[in-house]
């Protein structure tokens, strides 16, 4: 089984930046692909980021292209998502998934609020 835990939420003013953290444990050899994914209060959860195992390949939805970078250091078993030129309409619950074969694993959650 695999566990995922997210962290570096907050409060950050419109324009600023964050990064938030997943890092794996468990059986991480069987992760195929990670990414991050965000729901707004109301709003169903979106894509946001992907990035393969071998961290060869990532992808982004057009809201946050320009704006958002993911990465990966596999000997820490852990996702980055760097988060700049934040907006008020980031604000989310970003959550980390985990894609092995068969099954997907989510993390907690974090809070990022966009806000002045």
């Amino acid at each position: 089984q695999v566990q995922l835990v997210e962290s570096g939420g907050g409060l950050v003013q419109p324009g600023g930046s964050l990064r938030l953290s997943c890092a794996a444990s468990g059986m991480v050899s069987s992760i195929n692909r990670m990414a991050w994914y965000r729901q707004a209060p109301g709003k169903q959860r979106e894509f946001v980021a992907f990035i393969t195992a071998t961290g060869g390949n990532t992808g982004y939805a057009g809201s946050v292209k320009g704006r958002f970078t993911i990465s990966r250091l596999n000997a820490r078993n852990t996702v980055y998502l760097e988060m700049n030129s934040l907006e008020p309409g980031d604000t989310a619950v970003y959550y980390c998934n985990a894609a092995l074969q068969g099954a997907a694993i989510w993390g907690q959650g974090t809070q990022v609020t966009v806000s002045s």
